[in-house]
This record gives structure tokens, sequence and C-alpha cells, in this order.
């Protein structure tokens, strides 16, 4: 796999979230992709980030149970991090000035020897480390 994608946590949620059905149609899209792919990559943070978003913070809730499975099948694309991974996401948020969490998700990204992240929150275009950032809901 050349082109390992790292999902970022809210292209997970849209998946999932009926409020924008064109956000919606795009993540569901990018998750088929990299589900039948295997490029996709996903972080414990980005795990648990999904999670409490879906079953806390959505106007319909997914339940419990359905979260939990949607988890399960995505623990698959998770990368291992350890303590020492904290390093990088020091070094990270100190050279792109971005925050902590999201230095987190370059570090796990750039681990995974990642490409590209999908992310709404990052600046798109940016190189982090070798990992270029997309917006995979920017209007062009």
């Amino acid at each position: 796999m050349s082109d390992r994608v790292f999902l970022d946590t809210n292209v997970l949620v849209y998946a999932h979230d009926a409020r924008d059905g064109r956000k919606q149609a795009i993540s569901k899209a990018i998750v088929r992709g990299i589900t039948y792919s295997g490029a996709g990559v996903v972080s414990m943070q980005v795990l648990q980030e999904f999670y409490n978003t879906v079953t806390r913070k959505l106007a319909v809730p997914l339940p419990r149970n359905e979260a939990r499975a949607v988890v399960e099948d995505l623990s698959h694309f998770c990368i291992k991090t350890v303590p020492e991974d904290l390093l990088t996401a020091f070094q990270v948020e100190d050279q792109a000035m971005i925050s902590f969490w999201d230095a987190m998700i370059v570090a796990a990204a750039i681990k995974a020897g990642a490409t590209r992240i999908l992310s709404e929150d990052l600046n798109a275009g940016q190189v982090i480390g070798g990992v270029r950032i997309e917006n995979p809901f920017a209007v062009a």
C-alpha cells in the first residue's frame, strides 16, 4: 500500500450524521473506499473521539451498540501508538504550531506511513512531517 490515508475524526463522524447530506455522502464513500482497499488508517484517539461524538453530540445520536460495532470494524485500521509517540507529537506541535491533539493525529499518521490526512479541521494543503493535509469537503 503506497498511499496510506489517515482519517481524522470528523470524516468518520459525518458518515453517521445526516444533518449534512453532502458531507455524509462524501464520508461514506471515503470509508467504503478505505475499507475496500485497506489503505485507511486511524488512531485510538480518533476512535475515542468518534465514539464520544456519535453517541453524545449528534442531533440523533447513534445507539451505543451501533457505535461500538463501528469502532470494532474500524479498529482493524488502527495504528498502535506508544508513549514514545508523544515525543513526535511534541515536535510536530512546536514545528507546525498546531494544537497538541492535532499534533497527535499527525504523529500517528507519520508513524503509520500515511501520505495524506483527510481532515476538515487541519489546514488543507499543508504538509507536516511529509504528510499532506486534505479537506475532502472543500468545494472547488
